[in-house]
């Protein structure tokens, strides 16, 4: 497996950025309002408040992206992944959330949570694997279709 490279988020990333995310929507779901959004404004509703987005580049490609949306002081959603399609099941997604989660670590995160399908089997074994445990949801989610809620401790 040829090695990735992650990068922050820049400005020229923005419609890869949404590609990628609708994209991998559209397969599984649709998109809401709330990703159109985000989706639409990486800049004032993910950076500026003080979250972060992550390219991954493969051979000066990029095959994947992921977020991180601040949620309170060392409280940080992990969102908006996505890989493309032609490098999925390869690996590419272990290999994010071992940067995903080391980078949270480096900032001294308390946790990390994230909202999630179970209908995403593939998804929820690789949260399961990296230690996310199932936690309880509350009841004014944003998103229609999340159905599950889970969380890692770092401390």
């Amino acid at each position: 497996m040829s090695k990735i490279r992650f990068r922050k988020y820049s400005s020229k990333d923005a419609e890869i950025f949404k590609a990628l995310n609708i994209e991998w929507l559209e397969m599984y779901f649709e998109v809401e309002p709330i990703d159109k959004r985000v989706l639409n404004n990486p800049k004032n509703e993910i950076l500026e408040p003080g979250g972060y987005i992550f390219m991954a580049e493969l051979k000066e490609e990029i095959i994947g992206t992921f977020a991180y949306i601040k949620k309170e002081h060392r409280l940080y959603e992990f969102s908006k992944m996505a890989i493309d399609p032609n490098y999925r099941g390869l690996g590419y997604g272990n290999i994010m959330m071992q940067f995903a989660i080391e980078f949270a670590e480096k900032h001294c995160w308390e946790k990390i949570v994230l909202y999630s399908n179970t209908i995403l089997e593939n998804s929820i074994h690789l949260y399961r694997k990296y230690g996310f445990t199932e936690v309880q949801m509350e009841s004014n989610l944003i998103y229609s279709r999340g159905n599950i809620k889970m969380e890692l401790d770092l401390i």
